[in-house]
């Protein structure tokens, strides 16, 4: 079935919700969870609490001033995937788990997901062009531009990632220079530093190659394993466009895709 956004209203849509982030989102969950049916349950579970209140005392008095409502959970499933990055996230913390490493380098992950995942059994060291100010236990942060790792010493890293960060080089979004190849220079950094039978974890969103600027580059699948070129693959898997996992695909099959995400784990040969 076709879909009923067209490019020209999904232009719109995303350049409407830069200027007014909350403003899309808010018109999808009345549309989607019917929000006034939310209020309406909420002032029903209210009165009837306050009824019961009345009767069996309990320490938490309801006071309507302390109101802090939250209409539309109810209408929500148990959890919610946040697209790629849940799958993304386990899948190359297990595989690091599995290698056994006690040193892990990242370059601009996700410290609320994959990062804090890794800590629980290996020491990361954290590289970002932004600062960190919180200290975390086992973690040790580095403020650097990732294009130009100039402080790292060439074949010196053993396991080194990357996820779903370096689509972003060099278009300005986090502070970073504009640079049209700060994505390659970044890939090419990061087979400077690592060392030869180092791995490399790898992810970016595939499918139909374009700069969406200034939110991300798409990659051919293909052109990935180009620019990781020295280096040998040992696993591709990726989450596609309906947010399903698929281990050990093909990267041909994402090819045409819209917005998937490739998974990809190098040696350094």
């Amino acid at each position: 079935m076709k879909s009923p956004i067209t490019p020209l209203l999904r232009f719109i849509l995303i350049q409407g919700n830069a200027l007014f982030p909350s403003a899309y989102p808010f018109l999808r969950t009345i549309a989607g969870l019917k929000i006034a049916k939310g209020v309406v349950a909420y002032y029903k579970d209210y009165f009837q609490y306050r009824s019961l209140n009345s009767k069996i005392k309990s320490p938490f008095e309801i006071k309507f001033l302390h109101s802090y409502p939250f209409y539309y959970d109810r209408y929500e499933e148990a959890g919610g995937i946040l697209q790629h990055y849940f799958y993304q996230d386990i899948w190359a913390a297990n595989r690091i788990y599995r290698s056994g490493v006690k040193k892990h380098y990242d370059i601009g992950s996700r410290l609320d997901g994959f990062i804090s995942h890794c800590l629980v059994f290996c020491k990361v060291i954290m590289l970002d062009i932004r600062p960190l100010r919180i200290k975390i236990p086992n973690l040790e942060f580095i403020q650097a531009d990732c294009t130009n790792m100039r402080n790292v010493k060439s074949k010196s890293i053993s396991s080194i990632s990357s996820l779903h960060a370096i689509e972003h080089f060099g278009l300005g979004r986090y502070g970073d220079p504009i640079d049209p190849w700060g994505y390659k220079k970044a890939i090419d950094e990061m087979k400077r530093v690592t060392k030869k039978g180092g791995s490399i974890y790898f992810s970016v969103p595939i499918g139909m190659q374009r700069l969406e600027f200034n939110a991300h580059r798409v990659f051919n699948p293909l052109y990935v394993l180009k620019l990781f070129n020295g280096c040998s693959l040992v696993e591709f898997s990726a989450v596609d466009d309906r947010n399903s996992f698929i281990k050990d695909a093909e990267p041909n099959d994402f090819i045409n895709n819209n917005f998937s995400c490739g998974l990809y784990h190098f040696r350094k040969n």
